[in-house]
């Protein structure tokens, strides 16, 4: 005997919910997924910037203690001004070869 054919409320039921389902598919479980992968990235950011702070701390006291504090800071100082002067340096690389802003309103040509 062939199965009763369910009722027209229950198929309509049956039907919003698997376009429920589809649609939660689609938009809510790979927003999830990304939520999660964010959390995950801000957690290993957070935990690597203070694996090298600690790691920057290391060195500079080993420094300190090889060679004395103060060395260790001129040494680190001069570091950080020829990293600077580097970055300085190439700050503008499409303004090479020109005068680098000195005197703009005469160096522009008008049309």
């Amino acid at each position: 005997m062939p199965e009763p054919k369910p009722p027209l409320s229950t198929r309509i039921a049956d039907l919003l919910e698997m376009i429920a389902t589809k649609i939660r598919e689609t938009t809510v479980d790979r927003v999830a997924v990304g939520i999660t992968w964010a959390a995950v990235a801000v957690v290993l950011i957070a935990a690597i910037a203070m694996a090298v702070f600690w790691l920057l701390v290391g060195i500079f006291r080993a420094l300190g203690a090889l060679i004395g504090v103060e060395v260790a800071y001129a040494v680190v100082g001069a570091i950080l001004v020829i990293v600077g002067a580097i970055f300085w340096i190439r700050r503008y690389p499409q303004d090479r070869g020109k005068d680098h802003g000195k005197n703009q309103a005469t160096s522009q040509e008008s049309p």
